[in-house]
């Protein structure tokens, strides 16, 4: 049984709402996900059970605004949220920080009275399952030279164009679409799964984010009503804006991962007899153990602190790419470590070091690779900018 490691005691930070919320997600990923999330894994499924059953316990939208069907927390309370999502599993984690941070927040934030009501209240119960197009398959990190676009055609605009590698794409019964329009402007649309020309196959044999679906959007003359169009953005600072709020998220989920596989390789480590004593009384395998929780309570002040700022209205995007970057890439470190410690056994689906370890090697690089995180602070303490060199 997984027991929560908080060497800094750092649930004294945490109001007593938010680790009500915590402990609810805990008890059901464990009732939920643990007992089937290795086979889904093994056999590259997505649980209809687990993406209905997030929308049940209130992980779609849990800082979207009540009114809209959303449970109204602060940003905090949508942090402890996935990480312990991401304890089960990245890509149950991406499933429901793609649908909060991704669909809902743009539509909440720069979509008309009429987009909000239409579409978040389906969203936050998981009627509904969206996805996000940014990414497409030439235009990953420079999302400004996208060439999906739409035209003008009355009543509605022509779509054409394609994005990959987009989370919960095969399944979503709605897309926020970001092309541009007729002048190059960037203009965020919401296409519905059924309109003619709109298409969206799965991508097969991935390693990695395995019990989640990902794949991609072509439009081939998708004719969407103007009223589909988000009002109140153009330019890349709308999907820039969604993606922060996911990448906060994901250095949250992150902290969940490493927190699982420390606590599996704690365990072990007492349990394993080698020499006559357990593995946990040889020096090497502390260290390990010691480095392991070190950089676990560093992240968890990081992100706590950036989640603080949020709250505050003060941070910025390159607070939270530093986050992101340094706690998916503690989060990979640890994984292998513990592995490790497990020997042989760590490779089995027994135990879920592989399975993060996969699924962190897809993290480290979706919502920004890490190396453009690292530019991104780089710009942010030099003022130059390296991404025109």
């Amino acid at each position: 049984m997984f027991q929560p490691h908080d060497y800094l005691m750092l649930d004294e930070l945490i109001s007593e709402e938010n680790k009500l919320a915590r402990d609810a997600i805990r008890d059901w990923v464990k009732q939920e996900v643990t007992p089937i999330i290795e086979e889904s894994a093994q056999k590259h499924e997505t649980s209809i059970k687990i993406l209905k059953g997030l929308g049940e316990i209130g992980a779609y939208g849990p800082n979207i605004p009540v009114e809209y069907g959303g449970g109204g927390m602060d940003e905090i309370g949508y942090g402890v949220i996935m990480q312990e999502l991401e304890r089960g599993d990245s890509g149950v984690r991406s499933m429901a920080s793609v649908q909060t941070s991704l669909v809902m927040y743009p539509i909440n934030r720069f979509g008309s009275e009429e987009q909000k009501k239409k579409y978040l209240p389906k969203l936050a119960t998981g009627e509904w399952i969206g996805c996000f197009g940014l990414t497409e398959p030439d235009y990953g990190s420079n999302p400004g030279g996208m060439i999906t676009n739409f035209v003008d055609d009355g009543d509605h605009v022509i779509l054409n164009g394609a994005k990959m590698w987009i989370t919960n794409s095969p399944l979503a019964d709605i897309g926020v679409v970001w092309a541009k329009d007729e002048e190059g402007k960037v203009r965020g649309l919401i296409v519905e799964k059924g309109m003619k020309g709109y298409t969206a196959p799965e991508i097969e044999n991935k390693w990695s984010l395995r019990t989640s679906a990902t794949g991609e959007m072509i439009f081939e003359d998708v004719r969407v009503p103007k009223e589909n169009i988000l009002p109140g953005v153009v330019g890349l600072r709308g999907p820039l804006s969604c993606l922060n709020k996911a990448r906060y998220g994901i250095a949250w989920g992150a902290v969940g991962a490493a927190m699982d596989c420390y606590d599996s390789a704690l365990r072990y480590s007492k349990e394993r007899i080698q020499f006559g004593k357990p593995i946990a009384q040889f020096q090497l395998q502390q260290k390990k153990l010691a480095e392991m929780i070190t950089e676990i309570t560093k992240a968890q002040l990081l992100i706590w602190r950036v989640g603080t700022l949020l709250d505050k209205g003060k941070a910025t995007p390159a607070h939270i790419s530093m986050a992101k970057r340094n706690n998916v890439e503690m989060a990979l470190k640890i994984a292998r470590e513990s592995r490790q410690v497990l020997g042989a056994m760590g490779i089995t689906g027994e135990f879920p070091m592989m399975r993060h370890m996969m699924n962190l090697e897809s993290v480290i690089t979706y919502e920004g690779t890490h190396d453009v995180h690292l530019l991104i602070t780089g710009h942010d303490i030099t003022g130059l900018n390296a991404f025109t060199c």
